[in-house]
């Protein structure tokens, strides 16, 4: 039996690649996941759809943390991972990423067909008359009517978010619609959340070009994602994973690396494009 990497090669070589990543090919970058090898061990609870549309508190808690986390998560920059699949979709074996990920990392790496499956934290939406502001406008918003707030210390957490206390947030004000003045939310899918049926197609669409699916980066346990896995596998198509710690679909995967990104996957992209 080869070893991983030789076997990852000899399942993708020649073939059109779509590619499913996942939090674990930003974490490289500085952004934390929430399943990954240094965050399985401690619980996350991100913000449920229906607690951010339902109940005020949780929205404002869910700004104030968002505050203190935009600086650090909106700095991020992509890794060698990110510019290693750029460098594979330019040379014409990646067909398309399908993205878990809402940091827009793959496209300031260069990549260019990019479904985003979970939106991105770039964008804020108007619930009430549907308008978009950019998240870096809404920051400027955010510190303006709570001075000093985004400096104060707080541990980084997945998806922009950061670590505070309940009480941290009694005071925090939030700004409302620009145009309505009604409630903002971030432009993503949230947990409880359905992801846009436009948004499924297009993703449908990148596998459906391809002749192998490359999974980087996930651990598969939210379906939107491992419902990919298990199309390709159904259909006969490789599925390889390259990933930190266990996923929900390696045994559907004919191979799986366990490795980290950005050094697994520049090693990648030359093996297939000088193949």
């Amino acid at each position: 039996m080869p070893p991983p990497f030789e076997a990852l090669v000899a399942v993708l070589k020649g073939k059109r690649v779509a590619v499913l990543s996942g939090a674990g090919c930003s974490t490289e970058s500085g952004i934390p996941d929430y399943r990954g090898p240094e965050t399985r061990r401690r619980a996350r609870n991100p913000i449920q759809y229906q607690a951010f549309i339902d109940e005020p508190e949780a929205r404002t808690r869910y700004w104030a943390r968002s505050a203190r986390g935009w600086p650090r998560f909106s700095a991020a920059r992509p890794n060698d991972g990110h510019h290693a699949l750029a460098r594979m979709e330019v040379a014409g074996v990646v067909t398309g990423i399908i993205t878990q990920n809402v940091d827009r990392l793959h496209h300031a790496a260069g990549s260019r067909q990019v479904v985003e499956l979970h939106g991105a934290l770039a964008d804020v939406r108007c619930l009430d008359c549907s308008a978009v502001e950019a998240r870096a406008a809404m920051q400027a918003r955010l510190e303006a009517l709570n001075p000093g707030f985004a400096a104060r210390a707080a541990e980084p957490a997945p998806d922009g978010d950061a670590e505070l206390p309940v009480e941290a947030s009694a005071a925090f004000r939030v700004p409302g619609c620009r145009q309505c003045g009604g409630t903002l939310k971030p432009d993503v899918v949230f947990f409880g959340e359905s992801v846009p049926r436009e948004r499924v197609d297009a993703a449908w669409r990148v596998l459906g070009e391809a002749e192998a699916l490359l999974v980087v980066g996930s651990s598969l346990a939210v379906y939107s994602g491992y419902r990919f896995v298990r199309k390709a596998a159904q259909e006969a198509r490789p599925v390889a994973i390259v990933n930190l710690g266990p996923t929900r679909g390696d045994a559907l995967a004919q191979v799986r690396v366990e490795a980290r990104l950005g050094e697994t996957l520049p090693r990648l992209a030359e093996a297939l494009i000088t193949a």
